[in-house]
């Protein structure tokens, strides 16, 4: 593991539009002299995820890929203890040396975005709080913080949790930071559950089902003891994005993962495939490695990732998602199902603050809310990005304000004056 040495500091050029701490010392002078200067900052790690949210005019950038490497990393205890600038295949890479993984699967935005940086950092990453298809069997990102490290905008140091799985100290804490798009801390230092690799995996391929029967699949798929960890549909219009030798079946593509061991997971899916009545369908089932490849397709978003359309995600009761697709037909969206039918990608040729206003209001209306992932650099200051009611509006402001008094992290980066 890494040493290093928090009590040594670098020269900072202060005249620089970027700083770059090369350790905490400098990050804290630097987040201390841009209180002092009220001089607001961009947050940046690996830039992958800069393109959603407002577009920041800020008097300095602060770059935090120098804030990189793996602390401390336990194994057997199912803990590491990360930089916050580390980049997320740094960590999924060491932590496969000893078959264990990041299990809320982080979504990774390079390809959508077209950067050539490894997935982002896992502050980054923890900051947006995007998880992937394992999200309803898991949890999100922000349910495998055990602690971090952070400086608020006056340059204090802020630290919650522990190493120990069972050590729930700071977990509010580790809830409001996380998901705040860095308006509230620099994070320096994380602590992450890990879990260990399952030995095998399959997935279940229904091809050719209507919306409304997928749905139903997925949510018995789910509901059953099967212990599925993975249930997303796509329609007939992305079959050609999946490409296996044993895929062979045209139409729509209903999918089905189930982890675990050989045993386990053979035993699993010939029960999943009797107790859905799927024997008559036109099933396929892939190994292990095509699984892979699937599911890594599926958190690139690769099927978005060939054109520069705008992409909106909506989180919403899978119980309304055949409700929320009819009511967005007259806006002709494509898109794809995931989390069992609590999370719709969509993705549209075209996009305005009256169609963004009016696909949100749909949204808010069946319970659920409204990202604007992927959107025209126009509409980015004239519209909102993120949804949130006046109530949360308020509270937002009281944290940001007990955070950051003078607002100098990413200001107005999710909500205008927050």
């Amino acid at each position: 593991m890494e040493e290093t040495n928090q009590n040594s500091q670098t020269f900072l050029d202060f005249n620089s539009d970027i700083l770059k701490p090369n350790n905490e010392n400098d990050l804290q002078e630097i987040i201390k002299y841009c209180y002092k200067k009220d001089l607001p900052i961009e947050i940046v790690g690996a830039g992958t995820k800069n393109q959603i949210g407002k577009k920041l005019q800020c008097a300095k950038i602060l770059d935090m890929s120098n804030i990189s490497g793996i602390l401390e990393y336990k194994p057997e205890e199912l803990y590491i203890t990360v930089k916050a600038g580390t980049p997320v295949k740094t960590v999924q890479d060491e932590l496969k040396k000893n078959n264990q993984y990041l299990a809320f699967e982080p979504i990774n935005f390079s390809e959508l975005f077209k950067t050539d940086s490894n997935e982002g950092t896992i502050g980054g990453t923890l900051s947006c709080n995007f998880s992937g298809s394992r999200r309803f069997k898991v949890g999100s990102a922000r349910d495998h913080i055990l602690g971090f490290k952070g400086y608020n905008g006056k340059g204090e140091k802020i630290k919650s949790g522990g190493t120990v799985v069972k050590n729930v100290t700071g977990y509010d804490l580790s809830k409001l930071v996380t998901g705040s798009f860095g308006t509230l801390l620099v994070l320096s230092e994380i602590t992450l559950k890990v879990l260990p690799l399952q030995t095998d995996t399959k997935t279940i391929i229904v091809s050719g089902l209507a919306l409304e029967h997928s749905l139903g699949i997925m949510v018995s798929a789910i509901a059953s003891s099967n212990d599925p960890s993975g249930v997303v549909f796509y329609p007939a219009n992305f079959r050609n994005n999946f490409v296996f030798n044993d895929l062979t079946h045209p139409g729509s593509i209903t999918a089905i993962r189930v982890e675990g061991t050989k045993t386990s997971t053979e035993q699993r899916i010939n029960n999943l495939i009797e107790d859905l009545s799927l024997i008559d369908k036109n099933i396929t089932v892939l190994d292990s490695i095509q699984s892979e490849i699937f599911w890594e397709d599926t958190r690139n978003l690769k099927v978005f990732s060939k054109n520069q359309k705008n992409i909106l995600r909506a989180v919403i009761p899978a119980s309304e998602t055949i409700n929320l697709i009819s009511r967005l037909k007259t806006f002709h969206p494509t898109y794809f199902i995931d989390w069992g039918g609590s999370l719709v990608w969509l993705e549209l040729d075209y996009l305005s603050n009256q169609k963004i206003d009016q696909i949100r209001k749909r949204v808010l209306d069946i319970g659920g809310y409204l990202t604007v992932i992927k959107s025209p650099e126009n509409l980015k200051s004239s519209s909102e990005i993120f949804t949130i009611d006046p109530i949360k509006f308020r509270i937002s402001q009281g944290l940001k304000k007990s955070f950051d008094p003078k607002r100098i992290f990413n200001p107005g980066k999710m909500y205008t004056g927050i």
